[in-house]
């Protein structure tokens, strides 16, 4: 265990305490304990961010890339130098178990190394001219002051990518970390404070959600949006931010679907998908979760998955024998309760958990729901969750039809040996990621965005990178 630090705002280089703000308790989450008091930021400080990041911007763009890139990578080597401390944060705010934790603060850090170096391959392009007197070329350049949304759920990582991103291109950036988890974006701050970043280059603030989306948005200062969360509130915030004409970028709801064929071994292909979809409880936007599964195979798939599902040691995240820590507040429990009850109504089968577990804490048992039908709640929204369903197809276009079907597109995932299927089915599938025999879908140098509802543009890689710029032509003559 470690020493929760007092919360603080931090404002044009400065960090600023609780006193004479509204502040909000934050939860341990495995144990409801209060671990600290979170502080609000006022109009007043809001005001003071965006000139602040105004002004920070107009230094940091100036900056040579080469040296932006210095920084990063300094923030980066800070970032492992305290992994112990800031894995702690993770697992006190949001319960995962701490092992977990520790993997986040390196792929974390593996972000702020990427942008570092791509920062300077920001290339732009000279234009074949119609007129030997004239010169054509287009450039990149920096979009602006950036405001960034952060959910809970990835409380190092999602913070990491748009951070390390938008000072990449040369962006400043004013940051709303979740409510939920404050101490681990502060972490993140200390480090690049600590790296060099000049002062108003990046602004972390916390409070109301509607005060402060809509202070940030309505502001000309802020020139790009950069939000993951839900579709409802993505949608809200574009609607914000299209008033300013803001560029964004939109992270938003998935509803993951794996088509499991009937060439593989459905053993092997459970025992695979456990541990992908109860990683951090199941809270994780590609998490899969519509097991779609040829029905050959899909009563041995789905067998197999459940008893491995009941095998999970759930406990707090710094027990060493646990696998699956709370989920990360009252909330989402409930909602998964709505869920399994749903589908007992419906008489689907709850192979699986299907209850609370342990006398304290936001504990959830890991739990599958065995041929689900299309219209069960669980088949149409997302669980966000430890919740898992399985149903039967028959043949390619059936799947493909099953894979499509909700009007999200984040991630998905095929097991197959046929290659034939395999590429048939990464053409077909509606989604921004395609997963093919394994579970990783996004690394840091790898693009990361969503089709149809699941959201707009992408984040990490050289795409990610280019959100947080804009191109000028430039067209001279030089007779």
């Amino acid at each position: 265990m470690i020493d929760y630090p007092a919360l603080r705002l931090f404002i044009d280089g400065k960090w600023r305490t609780g006193e004479g703000r509204d502040t909000q308790p934050v939860l341990n989450p495995a144990t409801e304990a209060v671990l600290g008091e979170q502080p609000h930021a006022g109009e007043a400080d809001l005001d003071e961010a965006l000139a602040s990041s105004a002004l920070g911007y107009e230094q940091w763009r100036k900056v040579p890339p080469l040296d932006r890139g210095r920084v990063l990578l300094k923030a980066a080597a800070l970032i492992r130098e305290r992994s112990d401390h800031i894995a702690g944060l993770i697992t006190l705010e949001l319960g995962k178990p701490i092992a977990e934790s520790r993997l986040e603060v390196e792929t974390a850090a593996g972000m702020f190394d990427w942008n570092a170096e791509e920062g300077r391959r920001a290339y732009g392009r000279v234009i074949p001219s119609r007129n030997r007197s004239i010169q054509q070329i287009a450039v990149r350049e920096p979009l602006g002051p950036i405001a960034a949304f952060a959910p809970w759920n990835a409380p190092a990582i999602t913070p990491a990518r748009k951070i390390s991103s938008a000072l990449a291109a040369g962006c400043s950036v004013i940051i709303k970390p979740a409510e939920e988890t404050p101490a681990t974006v502060l972490a993140l701050a200390e480090a690049l404070a600590d790296a060099g970043l000049p002062t108003g280059v990046l602004n972390v603030v916390f409070g109301n959600p509607a005060l402060v989306s809509g202070k940030l948005l309505e502001s000309p200062i802020t020139r790009g949006l950069t939000f993951t969360g839900s579709t409802q509130v993505g949608k809200q915030l574009g609607a914000l931010a299209v008033q300013t004409m803001k560029k964004m970028t939109l992270e938003l709801g998935g509803h993951a679907p794996v088509l499991v064929f009937g060439d593989v071994d459905p053993e092997a292909a459970a025992a695979s998908a456990v541990a992908a979809k109860f990683r951090n409880s199941g809270q994780v936007c590609t998490s899969p979760t519509r097991f779609f599964v040829h029905d050959s195979i899909h009563d041995r798939f789905a067998a197999k998955l459940s008893e491995l599902a009941d095998k999970i040691v759930v406990g707090d995240g710094f027990d060493a024998a646990a696998e699956m820590g709370p989920l990360a507040h009252a909330r989402r429990v409930e909602s998964i309760e709505r869920f399994v009850e749903d589908a007992r109504t419906r008489n689907i089968a709850v192979s699986a958990g299907g209850e609370r577990c342990g006398n304290r804490g936001f504990f959830y048992r890991p739990t599958v729901l065995s041929n689900a039908d299309d219209d069960c709640m669980a088949s149409n929204v997302e669980p966000f969750g430890p919740l898992a369903t399985t149903a039967p197809f028959s043949g390619l276009g059936d799947a493909i039809r099953l894979a499509n079907r909700l009007p999200f597109g984040l991630a998905s995932y095929v097991m197959t040996h046929d290659m034939r299927n395999a590429s048939a089915v990464s053409e077909a599938i509606q989604s921004g990621n395609v997963v093919v025999n394994h579970w990783q879908a996004s690394l840091p140098e790898t693009p990361f965005g969503g089709y149809k509802d699941s959201g707009i543009g992408s984040e990490g890689g050289i795409e990610g990178l280019q959100e947080f710029q804009t191109v000028k032509y430039i067209s001279q003559s030089v007779a």
